[in-house]
């Protein structure tokens, strides 16, 4: 699944837009002729995003945004319908590494931000924008987890957590709507040249890691009208889908 979908006159909300596999992704997005709606916090990376998604011919609204700002989700989905009525794709990239630390070592504010951040704020985005999703006639929900989720490592255990609450919630939200044209994945995207990843192997080589933008077109597909998988995870590094046993 690696050839780039026909986007044209569709809306995509990327989170995390402004560095990474997220700013990556969006500029992707806008290249396969979407209009991409990019939150961040930094104001500074998301200029620079438009910069090049305007200069590719692309269009894109920027919208510098915390994703702590429970309210400000709210808002921000209101936008969308009074602009668009709609929303196409929605990739729910953001996210924080919290800290690596024994458990009983981290800090109450720490644990608190990592959950708000990777959880609350990704619950409260689904919230905000499942309606806009199903008046898409291909509605295309993007979440990103990670293998931490399931190997559940020593000293990585606040973002694991988060990482397999949001697995366990878009999986819920999938069954949901199964019968509906949306259509909803996780997304495993392995190692990458990110600055999440820096924080968490200070001593790596970063030019032995893939640069976000090979791991971001892996993902682009799973925006495409076509896809018809929903409720499963893709694997970047397989570049294969992954279903989980239901319980008899």
């Amino acid at each position: 699944m690696t050839a780039a979908p026909d986007l044209s006159g569709r809306t995509a909300l990327v989170t995390g837009a402004s560095r990474g596999i997220g700013y990556h992704l969006a500029k992707q997005i806008a290249a396969a002729g979407a209009h991409v709606i990019a939150v961040a916090r930094t104001v500074g990376g998301l200029e620079e995003l438009d910069d090049e998604i305007k200069a590719a011919g692309g269009a894109a609204t920027l919208v510098p945004l915390d994703l702590a700002d429970m309210a400000g989700i709210d808002r921000l989905g209101g936008s969308i319908h009074e602009r668009w009525g709609k929303l196409d794709i929605l990739v729910a990239n953001a996210g924080v590494l919290g800290v690596i630390a024994p458990l009983a070592h981290v800090e109450a504010r720490v644990f608190e931000r990592t959950m708000t951040i990777n959880v609350t704020s990704t619950w409260r985005l689904i919230r905000s924008v499942d309606p806009l999703l199903r008046k898409s006639d291909a509605g295309r929900a993007v979440v990103m987890s990670s293998g931490a989720a399931h190997s559940a490592r020593a000293y990585w255990g606040p973002y694991a957590a988060s990482k397999a609450a949001v697995e366990a919630m878009t999986r819920s939200w999938a069954d949901e709507t199964k019968n509906t044209p949306l259509r909803v994945n996780l997304v495993n995207p392995g190692i990458a040249r990110t600055a999440m990843r820096a924080q968490a192997m200070p001593g790596e080589n970063p030019d032995d890691v893939p640069h976000p933008s090979e791991v971001a077109a892996k993902i682009l597909p799973l925006a495409s009208p076509d896809l018809t998988e929903t409720g499963l995870i893709w694997n970047v590094e397989s570049e294969r889908f992954t279903a989980w046993r239901r319980p008899a």
